[in-house]
């Protein structure tokens, strides 16, 4: 396996992780965003408020964006398998 490779390999999984994780974490910040903002209009500064909704959201999120989740991890899965005839040259 060459340098350029294995950082090929590194690359593309970090690519994926970061697709794969952007639904999750950009509904969690709008929601969190829109909490802060509540709270910050109303005066209420409970801690437990911004926790509840953003975990909801995220949940929400993984509902929604699972199967096209799901399709990413085992394309980048079929890929791994398939390049493995390079990784022992």
């Amino acid at each position: 396996m060459s340098n350029d490779f294995a950082i090929q390999i590194g690359r593309d999984a970090l690519a994926m992780v970061m697709m794969v994780s952007a639904p999750m974490l950009i509904l969690g910040l709008i929601v969190g965003v829109a909490v802060s903002i509540f709270q910050a209009t109303t005066q209420i500064q409970e801690q437990s408020l911004a926790f509840i909704p953003k975990i909801i959201a995220v949940f929400v999120a993984v509902l929604v964006f699972g199967p096209w989740m799901l399709s990413i991890m085992i394309g980048y899965t079929r890929d791994i398998y398939m390049s493995l005839p390079n990784m022992v040259r």
